[in-house]
């Protein structure tokens, strides 16, 4: 059929001519929906690479198929000419929508493709990603409305222009999330996987995502946190990507001695302690400087305080030292390893241990940490040392019973 013919008869029955029409529409939709759309599901399933799977999944072929319809709406509005401007400005509305969702869904497949590579290191572009989609979003948004006014875009960004004022208090946090996506990204603050703490915000866990306006953050008891990107440089915060990148995890904790418990060796407990294979030679390099100096006296040394000598709490010390410098599991070199007292308290003499285990692991430092303390705590009493621990019940209880003990036997003998 010719084309005049097909006008003719399309002017003879504007009815039929608008089913026809809307009928073949419906026919390319099902088409693109149940045949096209279907087979590039069907093909990226059946691929090794997961790329085609992204795609597919954001770009939802079956959205696209609305393309089919509308092409054909537009291209064939001029047979209708009483309809034919608002079908034309219809089909180009929905084209336009149809082409904004795809190209964002775009986007968003692109930025799942570069999280997914093997060689990720958390460095996330979702938020440059984000200020092209606003982007996209404003245009498309321009367009529309030049669409059905009938004005050119340049006239409606001009009048824009006037509302500046009125568009910066609007995107106010867009425009400070952007600025501070840049600050992260040049400055590498934060990236996806950091373990990271933000107390204004209560978070405590691992970074999971990073868009233009929201840091996700899951914490440690499996909520999520969402903080606000632009804040994220505002407040105070901890990345520790710096303690799992060096490959220690510090321990600083302490042992609190009863001070009535430290007191100078004697022979017999020199003697006693020398056997413990981990401070001989400690004790045989002390031992020798105090026999010495007690060779160079030349009036006879009759009190403890007369020349140097070791303490209990100093031997227990060198122990420490010695037991974790013989720990596979602790950093020797290359990081700090303090054993030291600290100032006394009223709750004892700390001895702080400060070292670093060879493992960021949570769950393994946890267990490096419980075992050095549990064998160290059941350690001191073999140096005559007391750990300091607060009366409990028990404690007030043996004592109220030793108290009336005494008073009922000094009753019985008056």
């Amino acid at each position: 059929m010719e084309t005049s013919a097909l006008q003719n008869w399309v002017d003879q029955n504007p009815l039929a001519a608008i089913g026809t029409l809307v009928l073949i529409g419906l026919l390319l939709l099902l088409f693109a929906r149940n045949v096209v759309a279907r087979g590039l599901i069907y093909i990226s399933s059946r691929t090794q690479t997961r790329v085609d799977d992204i795609l597919v999944r954001h770009l939802r072929p079956r959205r696209i198929s609305w393309l089919a319809p509308l092409g054909v709406y537009y291209a064939f509005a001029y047979l209708l000419p009483d309809y034919q401007e608002g079908i034309r400005k219809g089909a180009l509305f929905g084209i336009l929508m149809v082409s904004v969702l795809s190209v964002n869904a775009l986007l968003s497949a692109l930025n799942e493709i570069y999280e997914s590579r093997p060689g990720f290191t958390g460095v996330s572009i979702q938020s440059y990603l984000d200020i092209i989609k606003i982007l996209i979003v404003l245009v498309g948004v321009i367009l529309s409305v030049s669409l059905f006014s009938g004005e050119s875009p340049w006239v409606l960004l001009t009048g824009l222009g006037a509302l500046t004022a009125v568009l910066l208090l609007i995107f106010q946090d867009t425009l400070l999330s952007i600025v501070a996506s840049v600050q992260i990204a040049a400055h590498d603050l934060i990236k996806e996987g950091d373990w990271i703490e933000v107390p204004s915000y209560g978070a405590d866990g691992d970074v999971v995502n990073i868009s233009l306006h929201t840091i996700k953050v899951q914490n440690f008891d499996k909520t999520f946190t969402m903080i606000p990107t632009y804040k994220i440089v505002d407040v105070a915060y901890k990345n520790w990507r710096g303690m799992q990148e060096s490959g220690g995890r510090r321990i600083q904790r302490s042992i609190l001695v009863d001070m009535t418990s430290i007191k100078f060796c004697d022979d017999e407990m020199l003697s006693r302690l020398s056997q413990i294979d981990l401070i001989q030679d400690y004790l045989e390099k002390r031992l020798q400087a105090i026999r010495i100096f007690k060779n160079n006296q030349l009036s006879e040394v009759d009190s403890p305080l007369d020349g140097p000598q070791i303490t209990n709490v100093e031997i227990f010390r060198s122990y420490i030292r010695s037991y974790l410098r013989q720990r596979p599991d602790i950093h020797r070199d290359g990081m700090p390893f303090l054993i030291r007292a600290l100032a006394p308290n009223p709750t004892g003499l700390p001895i702080e241990i400060y070292v670093f285990t060879r493992t960021t692991s949570w769950e393994t430092y946890e267990a490096i940490q419980s075992d050095i303390f549990d064998h160290l705590l059941a350690a001191a009493s073999h140096f005559d040392l007391r750990v300091f621990q607060e009366p409990t019940g028990l404690d007030f209880s043996a004592f109220s019973s030793a108290l009336a003990a005494g008073v009922k036997k000094t009753a019985v003998g008056s």
